[in-house]
């Protein structure tokens, strides 16, 4: 399992205290290694995502499991690169 680049996203979570409504940003990142994705909460194994494609703020991880939507604040073209050298 060799790392190869990363890039980062957001998570956007909805909070209520005390009847107000907030938001909270955390910031994660999407690993590429040369055998698998892993996210802060899912690993995808290589051979099992499809393609990664990305729309307006949206990264889209196409896999067996259904698509897989990251929102991210930075263009994701050197980490699409990278995967599509290794799906060759």
């Amino acid at each position: 399992m060799n790392f190869i680049t990363s890039h980062p996203y957001i998570v956007i979570q909805r909070k209520i205290e005390w009847n107000e409504q907030k938001y909270i940003e955390t910031q994660h990142q999407l690993r590429l290694f040369d055998d698998r994705i892993l996210s802060s909460v899912n690993e995808f194994q290589l051979e099992h995502v499809y393609d990664v494609s990305y729309r307006t703020s949206f990264l889209y991880l196409h896999t067996n499991q259904g698509v897989f939507s990251y929102n991210i604040k930075e263009d994701p073209d050197a980490f699409i690169k990278a995967f599509k050298e290794l799906k060759q």
